[in-house]
């Protein structure tokens, strides 16, 4: 029915090619390509060449890792039943473990050429009824396990049906104790994580946390599982955030435990959940809805060109299948390498004929407290018939930490090396076969940073990228080589000295060399030329020339002519094939003292521009397939661009060759983008499709784009303009689903736009030494708050409350949310989010209560939580007492007008809940009028009455007490009684004897208790 895709790519990389390279001349030649090598041993890892993977891979050896396996090993392998199941696993730590059928044999992988004093035990595993895999066991130690003793190792290993059995040391092979562990179903995984306890996973995603008690005795209960900050806000609305729990038929493919961060992943076929671990407790972080985010883009990527992908879009299936640890892209805001999880997903469409089963690799950064919306989606060229869906999951993903651009999947019969689409280098994707009869691939793991993999005739071997493939694409190289066959024919060993100066126009083609030898794995010959190029102790004019040698060359890379297309065979200016990497400079020892340069007019870091580049990079590889999709409205805003900076027109060439070649420039487009969506707008009817469906598609533009554009501020810039113009001239004549979807995009374009100012304040803040850039970060804080405040508020206005809470929430906006409580009347939510942001709360609060000048019971209010959120928040305690003094005397003043008599606010037809705030001139109106006739009763009391007890309740002596209060001495401010009775005020009461003397008495009284 639909055509399949023989060799899909997602035009993220070359493709492959031969290794064929060409040859070239002079200094360069000799620089390069002298025979320099990088043996495995000089890692402590010797190898010896497979002779049958070195005539089958064109790019990578499959080599002996460490030394013979242990004896105990090659007894199992010989003495396994054809029906045995074998696994094993390879620990990072150096330990490996192989399952057959019941025996567990764990030993320790020796790195040198003979085993010496190797460790090796083998375990009695539980009887049951499934077959074990090593994902069913797991090693701990007090001690790093790199280092630990062999009788501080404990093991675990449960059955499939839940039978625990725990060796407190892997010393004593016959000491252990077994448990029954309720799993509910099917037990798949055990980890080991934080204080020596485990984590156990059933197939239905049940997990527990397991310990032993003093008695060696295992323990278990369930882990802490919740519902994410964002809880209770909407469903539609959390799911833009990821933290929708998983449906009840979810089913467990993958667990990582990441020790140094102290956290845990769980990967369903629905969601992605992250925990972190302490000793004895933990807490979920978040549970992000994975199928609703990725499966549309994995779709898209693999059957985006086909004519009828809008139709056979929603068959597509995506199963996941593994997940790692990586190190990933490079951050503009903090210019420091992302912790990175990579997804393996399997995608196949029931209708293609024949049903072809698409791998993929799924690039995800983590925030901390969220999944990025911003993820990348590599589909690799290894694809395998569709069988079902169980029979995907026989294929496991293996991931060096570094570079974490290449990865390995595996299955029984191969190893498939591919790119992960990180980073923009790479060797060719490439299959290394294990099936050869009696062979193949049991397990494997990451060790010393390899990739080891388990062959059952071969025992342990790692698969090494050869020292002559190049990481770079054959283009490129080919540019790279023409532009240094005009370098000076310096060599190091003619200037061991460095008597005589180099100029820098040779000094940047030399670098270029050095990249050169870096892409071709000769990294010894690299950095020998580095360290003549540029010593370490060279003056400050070497330190600002290297900056602009390394920005010279990178900028190179990145607006690179394509001088292979026979189309710019004319427009190739001389020397403009340069290209340069910052993993280059940071392998040689050059990115630490990189300085900075001037870029705008402005300093800016080295290390912080090159940031940009690659980042621009991105954006340009993600809007040429927006290109692809929108053509006539992309080529539109690229025409305005090419016309702004006067860009010359081979004829030769489209506007779009020549725009996607200055990759620099590329953020220039994002204005004409904009403009072109207001011409549109005001172009087409209001009711048309046309003038919907621009917004919904620039939208699209900038959100997938905003995470890689150059340069923080132009991004920022953009989305801005985008809310004012969606909010000011789309929104108020889009229909309710238009806009609910407008809504759903301008929140996540505001996401983008918050978390780019949380990264760069997280990055100033973790600047040294500490305090280093606090101005900065001060300044940076307060405009975010003010930009937070200004782009929030007009989706609070226009009642968008399930957005605005998400939004609020999750970049700590509290004054918003207060603002939202009060227009939704909600006081649960508000006490919630008292306790929730407590210091917070307690200034935005504060400051509210002080602006208040309307409404008396809301200025009583705010002042009470104000009051209560300082108490219960960390500030310091001058601050605090300060802060607390100040709203009681605020709530001193309130109890004037809280208690003015009844009868006179009835008379005022005043509601005492609607009431408005009250100065305190009208404060004192009120009480001494005419109306209040409370406030004249002594003055007309008889002569029987106590003239304390008949005064006690008038202004006249609340005043007496208020100023005692203050301890203002009374003799010297009070008027004399003869001065007070002649007033003009007080005329009317002259004529009542016992009004002077109800008046003296009083005088006397509280003059007297002073005293």
């Amino acid at each position: 029915m639909f055509s399949p895709r023989t060799a899909p790519s997602s035009g993220r990389r070359q493709q492959g090619r031969t290794t064929g390279r060409k040859s070239v001349s002079g200094a360069a030649a000799s620089l390069l390509f002298s025979p320099r090598r990088t043996p495995l041993s000089a890692r402590s890892t010797p190898t010896r060449v497979q002779s049958h993977a070195s005539a089958e891979t064109l790019n990578y050896d499959v080599q002996t890792f460490g030394s013979s396996l242990p004896v105990k090993v090659m007894e199992a392998l010989t003495m396994a039943d054809a029906d045995d199941q074998i696994s094993v696993k390879v620990n990072e730590s150096g330990w490996a473990w192989m399952v057959c059928g019941e025996n567990l044999i764990i030993w320790k992988i020796c790195q040198t050429a003979v085993a010496k004093l190797s460790v090796c035990k083998e375990l009695q595993l539980p009887g049951s009824e499934y077959n074990y895999t090593a994902d069913l066991v797991a090693i701990t130690s007090a001690a790093s396990l790199e280092t630990a003793a062999v009788q501080s190792i404990s093991v675990l290993a449960v059955s499939a049906e839940g039978t625990a059995r725990f060796w407190p040391s892997l010393a004593q092979e016959g000491n252990y104790t077994e448990t029954d562990v309720d799993m509910g179903d099917i037990c798949n995984f055990v980890v080991a994580v934080r204080g020596g306890s485990f984590v156990l996973s059933s197939v239905k995603s049940r997990l527990l946390r397991a310990g032993v008690d003093s008695s060696a005795k295992l323990q278990y209960r369930a882990l802490h599982q919740g519902q994410g900050m964002l809880s209770g806000i909407g469903r539609r609305v959390s799911s833009l955030f990821g933290i929708l729990s998983s449906p009840a038929n979810d089913t467990l493919h993958s667990v990582l435990w990441v020790g140094g961060a102290s956290c845990l992943y769980t990967l369903t076929s629905s969601s992605l959940s992250k925990w972190e671990v302490d000793e004895s407790s933990e807490h979920q972080i978040f549970s992000w809805d994975a199928q609703r985010a990725l499966t549309e883009s994995i779709a898209d990527a693999i059957w985006g060109s086909e004519v009828n992908y809008e139709e056979m879009k929603e068959g597509v299936n995506v199963a996941y299948l593994d997940m790692k640890l990586s190190q990933f892209s490079l951050s503009a805001e903090s210019c420091v390498f992302r912790a990175g999880l990579v997804l393996l997903a399997a995608a196949w469409h029931p209708a293609d004929t024949p049903c072809l089963a698409y791998f993929c690799l799924v690039t995800l950064q983590d925030l901390g407290t969220a999944v990025s919306e911003q993820f990348n989606v590599e589909v690799t060229k290894y694809s395998a018939p569709f069988q079902s869906e169980e029979a995907l999951q026989a294929t496991r993903l293996v991931l060096p930490r570094s570079p974490g651009s290449t990865a390995f999947l595996h299955n029984e019969e191969l190893v498939f090396a591919c790119s992960t689409g990180t980073s923009r280098g790479g060797l060719p994707d490439e299959k290394i076969s294990f099936g050869s009869p009696g062979d193949g691939v049991r397990g494997g793991g990451c060790c010393a940073n390899l990739p080891v993999f388990f062959s059952q005739n071969s025992g342990l071997v790692a698969v090494v990228a050869r020292e002559s493939a190049s990481i770079l694409p054959e283009t490129m190289e080919d540019s790279l080589c023409s532009s240094l066959a005009a370098a000076p024919e310096v060599s190091v060993m003619e200037t061991p000295t460095r008597t005589e100066p180099v100029a820098q126009e040779d000094k940047t083609k030399l670098l270029k060399a050095t990249f050169l030898q870096f892409c071709r794995n000769d990294l010894v010959g690299a950095q020998t030329v580095t360290d003549e190029l540029f010593p370490v102790d060279g003056d400050g004019e070497e330190g600002a020339e290297l900056d602009a040698v390394v920005t010279r060359i990178n900028l190179d890379l990145v607006d690179d002519y394509p001088a292979s297309d026979p189309r710019w065979a004319e427009s190739v200016p001389d020397g403009e094939e340069d290209r340069g990497t910052k993993s280059c400079c940071s392998t040689v020892g050059l990115l630490d003292r990189l300085g900075q340069v001037m870029v705008r007019s402005s300093p800016m870091a080295t290390r912080l521009l090159l940031c940009e580049h690659a980042e621009k990079l991105q954006a340009a590889m993600v809007l040429k397939n927006h290109h692809t999709k929108h053509g006539e409205l992309v080529n539109r805003a690229i025409g305005v661009a090419l016309q702004r900076s006067n860009a010359a027109m081979p004829a030769s060439l489209t506007p779009a060759d020549v725009f996607f070649r200055e990759v620099s420039q590329i953020s220039s487009v994002f204005d004409c983008l904009l403009e072109e969506e207001e011409r549109s707008l005001k172009e087409n009817p209001v009711d048309s499709v046309q003038w919907a469906e621009v917004v919904l598609t620039v939208n699209n533009i900038i959100k997938v784009n905003a995470a890689t554009s150059g340069g923080v501020s132009g991004i920022r810039t953009v989305i801005a303009r985008q809310h004012d113009l969606i909010l000011r001239s789309v929104y108020p004549h889009a229909d309710s689903e238009l806009r609910s979807a407008l809504c759903e995009q301008l929140v996540a374009l505001l996401d983008i736009y918050l978390g780019g100012y949380v990264a760069q304040l997280t990055s100033l803040q973790q600047q040294r030494p500490p305090g280093a850039q606090q101005e900065r970060y001060n300044s940076l804080e307060m405009e975010y708050s003010q930009r937070r405040s200004e782009l929030l508020t007009p989706l609070l206005e226009l009642g968008q409350y399930q957005w605005v809470a998400a939004l609020a929430e999750k970049y700590c906006d509290f004054d918003i949310l207060v603002q939202m409580c009060e227009q939704t009347d909600n006081q649960s939510r508000l006490q919630h989010y008292t306790t929730k942001f407590a210091d917070q709360a307690h200034r935005t609060l504060y400051s509210q209560a002080n602006m208040e000048t309307r409404y008396f019971v809301k200025k009583k209010t705010l002042l009470a939580l104000s009051k209560l959120t300082a108490l219960a928040s960390n500030l310091p305690e001058d601050e605090l007492n300060k802060q607390v003094e100040d709203i009681v005397e605020q709530e001193r003043f309130l109890l004037h007008q809280e208690t003015l008599p009844r009868q006179l606010l009835e008379e005022k037809q005043q509601n005492p809940d609607t009431m408005p705030l009250l100065s305190a001139h009208n404060l004192i109106q009120l009480y001494i009028c005419d109306d209040n006739r409370g406030a004249k009763d002594w003055s007309s009391a008889d002569g029987n009455d106590d003239p304390l007890e008949a005064a006690k309740d008038s202004i006249f002596v609340k005043i007496l007490l208020k100023l005692i209060q203050e301890g203002v001495p009374l003799q010297t401010y009070l008027p004399d009684v003869k001065e007070l009775l002649e007033l003009d005020e007080l005329s009317a009461l002259k004529s009542k004897p016992y009004f002077e003397f109800v008046l003296r008495a009083n005088y006397e009284h509280y003059l007297q208790a002073q005293m």
